[in-house]
């Protein structure tokens, strides 16, 4: 395969020996099917942070390491590939290790193997669970600061946490719906994609705790577990509309949106408030199509910028700041979508 890289740049990206990325450019064989995919998506990435490349300076290799659906993940990609050039003295490149669900013993095994092998950071997403705590811990330990992304993980040793106030952004939602449904009788759909991210736990709590406040009367129906994956979540949405025909509003903490509206089509039923997160391609064109109520959305540019801030302050090539603040929450409608996304 033609590219303008040095072999040593091919294989820092990938995290891997020269030789064996040698060997898969020149196509000798004698490599697993996955590490070639790992040195093709290296050089795809290469291409994509061609400008940090050919920048001189001090160097830093940060892992962004993510369980979300595709369409959150490519998102969270364009954006920080965005942020890098303004990050300029210092040069940041990033290796991407994405996955769409799956058991956490995968997310734990890339996490080891990248204290093993080294980096100067990652940015983190992952359940917040003991195992997860533990191996941010050898990380620590091995020298690697550790950022949390969108969900904290605050029992363990990361250096800090970038996104918005979770519970503030559920009892935002709660507010919202409260105020669009007014006194009409209707039970609100809450789901979430895993009870294992603290990101939703603490939206979702916000949520319930603000509309039994405000409105005590309204039943709440909640699902988990759909992984924010069309084809779970519309089974999962389909089956709470079966049980509970009293459903019109849906509060959506983990994506799927519009297998959730697939669903309410199918059975025959409106939804009168549906209330969502992020402006991912999903969601912008629900939004324009007026078949989302809003979206909390929150400056993923923003989230990003402040990520590497902290790596690059952990290894002091920034001066030190306070603590980093909530991301501001934005209540996007059809109405004011951002320029960029129109």
């Amino acid at each position: 395969m033609g590219h303008p890289f040095p072999l040593r740049e091919i294989a820092r990206q990938a995290g891997l020996s020269e030789a064996t990325v040698d060997r898969v450019l020149n196509g000798r064989g004698g490599v697993r099917p996955s590490t070639a995919q790992e040195v093709h998506r290296a050089v795809t990435d290469l291409e994509r942070q061609r400008t940090q490349v050919r920048l001189v300076g001090r160097t830093f290799m940060v892992d962004m390491v993510m369980q979300a659906p595709n369409r959150f993940t490519s998102a969270v990609r364009a954006a920080l590939e965005a942020e890098l050039p303004g990050l300029h003295p210092a040069v940041l490149r990033c290796r991407f290790h994405f996955r769409e669900t799956g058991p956490v013993e995968e997310q734990l095994a890339t996490l080891d193997r990248i204290a093993r092998r080294g980096s100067q950071g990652v940015i983190l997403k992952a359940p917040d669970v003991p195992e997860v705590t533990a191996a941010v811990g050898r990380l620590a330990g091995a020298g690697i600061p550790v950022v949390t992304l969108v969900t904290d993980l605050p029992a363990s040793a990361r250096i800090g946490y970038v996104g918005i106030d979770n519970r503030a952004a559920g009892a935002t939602a709660a507010y919202l719906l409260g105020q669009w449904l007014g006194d009409r009788p209707a039970h609100v759909l809450t789901s979430l994609s895993s009870g294992r991210f603290r990101n939703e736990e603490e939206r979702e709590a916000g949520f319930r705790a603000t509309l039994r406040a405000r409105h005590p009367g309204r039943t709440l129906v909640g699902i988990t577990e759909g992984h924010g994956l069309d084809a779970t979540q519309y089974d999962l949405v389909r089956a709470a509309l079966d049980r509970h025909p009293e459903i019109r509003a849906v509060y959506s903490i983990g994506g799927g949106n519009p297998a959730t509206l697939r669903a309410f089509e199918d059975a025959g039923r409106d939804c009168a408030v549906f209330v969502a997160h992020d402006l991912d391609r999903d969601n912008t064109r629900l939004l324009r199509e007026h078949r989302l109520s809003a979206v909390l959305h929150h400056d993923l540019r923003h989230d990003l910028s402040e990520a590497c801030r902290l790596v690059l302050r952990a290894h002091g090539a920034l001066p030190p700041a306070g603590p980093a603040l909530p991301s501001p929450i934005q209540v996007v409608t059809p109405y004011n979508l951002p320029p960029a996304v129109r």
